[in-house]
């Protein structure tokens, strides 16, 4: 079995930055696609951006591009999501999710195999 755990979550003033980490419990990096996706109380759950993992590829929601960067330390086998320039509306708990293959639909949540418990961030 495979854990994600993120972390790097917190509280922040608009305006300000954030890097969100999710860490794999071994290596899954090959032909994969990694992804961030928040949620709010009361809403449903949407993709923030992805990235595939063979190709470094990237993929962002309209909402976060050019804000936000998603990236990966294989060595690490690490995930990482950097949050500039955050407004009130970022504020979610976000969680992190691994799929086998590409990135293609990569906003179809039922595709993603393991999931994290997720890391809250909140934007003042």
């Amino acid at each position: 079995d495979v854990q994600l755990v993120e972390s790097g979550g917190g509280s922040v003033q608009a305006g300000g930055s954030l890097r969100l980490s999710c860490a794999a419990s071994r290596y899954m990096y090959d032909n994969g696609c990694m992804a961030w996706f928040r949620q709010v109380p009361g809403k449903q759950r949407e993709g923030v951006a992805a990235i595939r993992t063979d190709l470094v590829s990237t993929y962002y929601a309209d909402s976060v591009e050019g804000r936000f960067t998603i990236s990966q330390d294989n060595a690490k086998n690490t995930v990482y999501l950097q949050m500039n320039s955050l407004k009130p509306e970022d504020t979610a708990m976000y969680y992190c999710a691994f799929k086998g293959g590409v990135c293609m639909a990569w906003r179809s949540q039922p595709e993603y195999n393991y999931w994290g418990q997720g890391t809250q961030v909140t934007v003042s």
